[in-house]
């Protein structure tokens, strides 16, 4: 069985988030135990296996996502990754719709492999700093914290708005706190300091609960971003920079109820599972 390691949301090696990819030439998967293992294996944040589905079906390929330690609902990175191999193969082209546990989610490749992400925008609600969960999570973190949001209905994040990119950059949280939370992860985010250097808002993402101490650009995590920032910001196409010591750049834009999350992606290992 081929797999490939993509490096996703960056232009060059050894940077963006990387992803595990693996397209099946059978027409169902694997039990999900040995998809489990597989992951585990790779240990990368997220490991993503897609298979072929019939002409007529509602997609074109189904696809799901594991960590080395669960299996998720949404992944973005992971997508792109998958679109990334499926174009530079010659698997498709053009746009590729996916049969996921977050409903059909479509990518769009163009002629210089930028591909862009049409996701479910998500939904925040505001939640009390003080209590509960956003109390934990605020304790974890350790800074002052402006707003927590609860993030619906994919990726059951707790979404913590800090106050300077500073902040975001210097974070250094409890993670064995963070992960008893109740929730997949924590998601930290601040407008940029200076927009001129590219980007509009910052992010970082800790997902300790699911496996993943901190995921280095979570195309996901802009699902509930893209809102965010667009609100505050006025304006429905955004750039946010998820400042991991690997970093990646992600494009939103805000389409009614859909986030699109435009990057590009490198692949670094091509090989076979032996197992």
């Amino acid at each position: 069985m081929r797999i490939r390691i993509v490096d996703a949301f960056t232009d060059r090696p050894f940077a963006g988030n990387p992803a595990g990819v693996l397209l099946l030439d059978t027409d169902t998967f694997p039990d999900a135990d040995r998809l489990q293992r597989i992951a585990a294996e790779v240990n990368l944040s997220e490991t993503a296996f897609a298979h072929p589905l019939p002409e007529g079906a509602e997609a074109d390929w189904a696809l799901r996502w594991f960590t080395p330690a669960t299996e998720v609902k949404m992944c973005g990175h992971a997508t792109l990754a998958t679109a990334h191999v499926l174009r530079t193969t010659g698997a498709a082209t053009g746009t590729v719709r996916f049969a996921t546990l977050s409903g059909v989610l479509s990518t769009t490749a163009d002629d210089s492999g930028t591909i862009t992400l049409d996701f479910p925008a998500s939904q925040l609600t505001p939640l009390d700093v003080a209590q509960g969960a956003a109390g934990a999570a605020a304790d974890a973190l350790g800074v002052r914290i402006l707003s927590v949001h609860h993030t619906t209905p994919y990726i059951d994040h707790l979404f913590v708005e800090v106050a300077d990119e500073t902040t975001v950059r210097t974070l250094s949280p409890d993670l064995a706190a963070l992960a008893q939370t109740g929730h997949r992860g924590c998601i930290v985010t601040a407008a940029a300091e200076d927009p001129a250097r590219g980007y509009d808002f910052v992010s970082r993402v800790f997902a300790p609960a699911v496996g993943i101490d901190e995921d280095p650009v979570t195309g996901s995590a802009h699902t509930a971003l893209a809102p965010f920032w667009s609100a505050r910001l006025g304006r429905t196409e955004l750039t946010g920079f998820q400042a991991s010591a690997r970093g990646g750049l992600v494009r939103t834009a805000l389409r009614g109820d859909r986030t699109l999350l435009t990057g590009t992606a490198v692949t670094v290992i091509d090989g076979e599972l032996l197992a």
